[in-house]
């Protein structure tokens, strides 16, 4: 069930620029790119988003969101709404790339379009909503504890549906979002520094309203971004209800919901950075199960990825990071493969890369628990290498929880991205893939509507 909202949004006129107080996801947010977003602008998204670690960071939050709502600088729609939500590129000069005049009537590449709005939440039978990755409790409790205090979803979960399937409506959403888009003026039209621009129109038609979540209401949703968000919003919905409050507001959370099909998803890689492991003994204990084998001295991180996706196409393959040389690893032995993966997982799951790193590398060979203080997450490889090599200054502040890159040295495992079929057939048996397997993209920008759901909402 898709339901409109009284959207949460920046005043122009307030603050030094859409672009300078919006934000990407929190979870990819590394300390240097904090520092910068909160330079850009005093109101910058990130201060709700990631208010620091101490116990009062989330009523800190909570309070700045007041403040910000009172003294105008964040407005309130008057009217309930969807909001339709595109992400654009400048466009190559050929015919294959080029979709047509994009902003400002440059010819632009439509990356995805798709909708912002409350889904209602449940289990998968019954919300449709199918995650497919594993969460770690403790940022699942952060992410809780941000929403409880400020009352308020800052951020939309990333849905993909597949609009192929057949659909009752004469016009599905993925037709009334083109025609919208192609019709009507942005309610906001703004270009980031990654080069990526960002449109959104609200939809206040009950019509147009109706005939969008009567195409989506019998369709599901996979969870492509936004794993621990999901987790908390559906936990804050049991701490109501246990609570005695019932049916609420609780029961909704904000999501972004794109059509597969129109948009097919693209997935990259994400990376471990293990803080505490001597690079040369890790490689020395992965010899057990792998073939490791000493890249050249000197080969760059772009031609050792290329060797890591050439080995990856035959199977499983990792790079090591750590100390003066790249090692790749590959060929895992099937017999210590099998004994290492947990009893009743699908042949898919056990696939999977990040399965084998989490239960043949990490823990039958390194003995290495996965914890959020033991296995860092990088989703930039060469950020993960520099964790490891004496630069570190990009290991993500949202995974390491205080906003200071560690110190360096350890081991960096550097992955290839996982299969989106493989994804897709793990989740449809009712599995998750360990926790931050798959990165998907593009994602969607912090900032550009919110939602609270407090009791004047």
């Amino acid at each position: 069930m898709l339901a409109p909202f009284r959207g949460i949004r920046y005043a122009r006129d307030r603050v030094s620029g859409i672009a300078n107080v919006t934000s990407p996801p929190y979870d990819v947010i590394n300390g240097g790119i904090l520092d910068r977003l909160r330079a850009s602008d005093p109101h910058n998204v990130v201060r709700l988003i990631l208010p620091g670690e101490d116990a009062a960071a989330s009523r800190t939050a909570a309070t700045l969101l007041r403040e910000w709502l009172s003294a105008g600088v964040l407005i309130r729609d008057r009217m309930a709404a969807l909001y339709i939500y595109e992400q654009s590129v400048p466009a190559l000069r050929s015919p294959e790339v080029a979709d047509g005049d994009g902003p400002g009537g440059a010819e632009a590449r439509t990356l995805q379009r798709g909708i912002v709005g409350l889904v209602r939440l449940g289990p998968p039978e019954t919300a449709g909503i199918l995650p497919h990755e594993g969460v770690m409790p403790g940022l699942v409790a952060g992410r809780r504890e941000l929403m409880a205090a400020t009352q308020a979803n800052l951020e939309p979960i990333f849905l993909i549906y597949d609009g192929d399937q057949a659909a009752s409506a004469a016009e599905t959403a993925t037709e009334i979002m083109d025609r919208v888009a192609a019709e009507r003026a942005p309610l906001v039209s703004v270009t980031t520094e990654d080069g990526i621009t960002h449109r959104l129109w609200r939809l206040g038609d009950p019509a147009e309203q109706a005939a969008i979540a009567g195409d989506l209401a019998g369709r599901r949703a996979l969870i492509a971004d936004g794993h621990h968000r999901y987790a908390a919003y559906l936990d804050l919905q049991a701490q109501m209800r246990q609570g005695g409050l019932g049916d609420g507001p609780w029961d909704y959370g904000l999501a972004f919901l794109v059509d597969s099909a129109a948009y097919p998803p693209r997935l990259g890689a994400i990376h471990r950075v293990l803080p505490r492991l001597d690079p040369d003994r890790a490689a020395e204990l992965a010899k057990a199960a792998f073939t490791v084998q000493d890249l050249p001295a000197g080969l760059g991180l772009g031609d050792a990825l290329q060797r890591l996706a050439a080995a990856g196409r035959d199977g499983t393959a990792f790079l090591l990071a750590g100390g003066p040389v790249l090692r790749l690893l590959s060929q895992p032995d099937p017999v210590q493969l099998a004994a290492a993966m947990p009893a009743g997982t699908s042949a898919s799951w056990q696939r999977l890369d990040a399965s084998v790193m989490q239960h043949l590398l990490l823990g039958r060979l390194w003995g290495v628990a996965d914890s959020e203080r033991d296995v860092l997450i990088d989703h930039d490889a060469a950020d993960a290498v520099r964790a490891v090599s004496g630069d570190a200054t990009a290991t993500d502040v949202a995974e390491r929880g205080d906003g200071r890159a560690p110190a360096p040295g350890g081991t960096a495992v550097i992955s290839n991205p996982a299969s989106f079929d493989a994804v897709i057939r793990i989740a449809a048996h009712g599995e998750r893939v360990p926790r931050k397997s798959t990165s998907f993209g593009p994602k969607p920008r912090t900032g550009l509507v919110l939602r609270t759901f407090g009791p004047a909402d």
